[in-house]
């Protein structure tokens, strides 16, 4: 008897089965040792109710499609979006509308297909993305992974290479923006990608990528760089194949589900990735040969009774020479809306380099100091601090490679570049506003000295 009850507790559910932890109310009343009192009985009976109320509902709804974004079409196994990628506007297409669908049949579908269209009505052209995920096994999470994109994209926007086929940087469609939003680039990508997850929360990806970067505006933004094979001796067009490695390694982090995709559950976890990049030349006329090795590290500190503190540091170096379009800029946002890991008063391509460092420091006091404010200690208002600070060079060969552009190549080698700023969160519970500062290189065409930002979400 005690040895059965032993092996009772030895034996092991298995985490992949759906059935395991989806019980429907049958099973719970064949299998329950107590019969729920009248208070929990009517909890179940609360539930059932409001099922069937139209506005509760309705509100549900509205809840659920903000919150991810997509509107659920149950009878036919798919989502409809984003909704917030639908409409946008930049100098290159003018008024954008872009429709987008993925499969949905529930939170652990093993495979996922995605895709989306979007028409310029300036340069009266569609554009097209499309990707699809497949989970092989479960256990290791063996994903294999592949799409292709051909769209107009604001490049820069971040430091450590990523090839998201479906991925859009609110910089590309942001209606409102600071200054000329002209530095756009027609890119043309294929993607495919193994991962795996040979231990929890340590991932592993092997991918390669084709692409093809053009201006979408030649007149205000050139990468042109010097080609010895042109007639012309100046090519405008990159077109580079390449082979990349991840790793990815996030201890302490939590998620749901079994599927192809997951959903994160907590928060304070870090995040280290370490990047390498090898550009072929040759290789289905790929343009350059070169090697690239990235690394960022993203931590999050509970300082006691003083907030939270987020941050992150960057680092980078590409060997090799390569034009303006193969290059690390330093992020810049020229549009109204707060994006961590950005430099919020740096303009787009304003600085230029082959080898970084980057820091973004971000506080968060959860009220400290307005709660100590009569007037205003009821609003429950969030204090927010950052410096954020950026460091590059950028060698001669690059620079020469690269001179026929109509844009500066500068590098902030002489002095780190840095930026300060203060920020007021959880107005009206949605809303946070801040206030950013310019430290130095205020000499630079078209200095921000000062800019203010904001964004929406609930932050608890």
């Amino acid at each position: 008897m005690i040895l059965a009850s032993l092996q009772f507790y030895k034996n092991k559910t298995d985490p992949f089965n759906p059935i395991t932890f989806e019980r429907d109310s049958i099973f719970w009343e064949n299998n329950r040792l107590e019969s729920l009192n009248k208070d929990e009985q009517g909890i179940y009976d609360l539930l059932d109710t409001l099922k069937t109320v139209p506005r509760f509902n309705t509100a549900y709804d509205i809840a659920s499609i903000l919150a991810s974004g997509y509107i659920e079409i149950d009878r036919w196994n798919i989502d409809l979006g984003s909704i917030y990628s639908g409409f946008g506007y930049n100098e290159a297409e003018g008024i954008r509308l872009r429709g987008g669908a993925r499969t949905y049949f529930g939170q652990n579908d093993p495979w996922r297909i995605e895709g989306y269209m979007a028409y310029g009505f300036k340069d009266e052209k569609f554009k097209h993305g499309i990707s699809g995920k497949w989970l092989l096994d479960q256990k290791t999470r063996l994903i294999l992974s592949g799409g292709h994109r051909r769209d107009i994209e604001q490049l820069g926007i971040n430091l450590t290479q990523t090839t998201d086929v479906l991925g859009r940087s609110v910089a590309s469609s942001a209606i409102f923006t600071v200054g000329a939003n002209n530095r756009l680039t027609n890119i043309n990508l294929t993607t495919f990608n193994t991962d795996i997850e040979p231990i929890t929360n340590f991932r592993v990806r092997f991918g390669s990528s084709y692409r093809t970067l053009s201006s979408a505006l030649p007149d205000a933004f050139s990468l042109d760089y010097l080609d010895p094979e042109s007639p012309t001796g100046i090519s405008s067009e990159i077109n580079q194949f390449e082979l990349n490695t991840i790793l990815l390694y996030t201890p302490g982090k939590k998620t749901i589900g079994n599927g192809v995709e997951r959903r994160n559950v907590n928060d304070n976890y870090s995040t280290l990735l370490l990047n390498y990049t090898k550009g072929l030349k040759g290789f289905f006329q790929s343009d350059f040969e070169f090697d690239k090795i990235q690394f960022s590290y993203t931590q999050p500190w509970q300082i006691g009774g003083f907030g939270r503190l987020l941050s992150t540091v960057e680092a980078g170096k590409t060997f090799g020479s390569v034009p303006l379009g193969l290059l690390s800029v330093i992020p810049g946002n020229q549009t109204l809306w707060t994006i961590y890991n950005t430099f919020p008063n740096l303009n787009f391509y304003e600085f230029v380099t082959d080898t970084y460092v980057t820091v973004h420091l971000e506080h968060n006091f959860n009220g400290r100091i307005f709660s100590r404010i009569p007037i205003i200690r009821n609003w429950n208002l969030r204090e927010i601090v950052g410096l954020r600070g950026a460091w590059g060079t950028l060698t001669d060969e690059n620079i020469i490679l690269s001179s026929p552009t109509n844009i500066p190549l500068i590098a902030p080698s002489e002095q780190i570049y840095w930026e300060y700023s203060f920020g007021i969160g959880n107005i009206f519970k949605v809303f946070r506003i801040d206030f950013n500062f310019r430290g130095n290189y205020l000499e630079n065409p078209d200095a921000r000295p000062f800019s203010i930002k904001g964004t929406f979400g609930f932050s608890f």
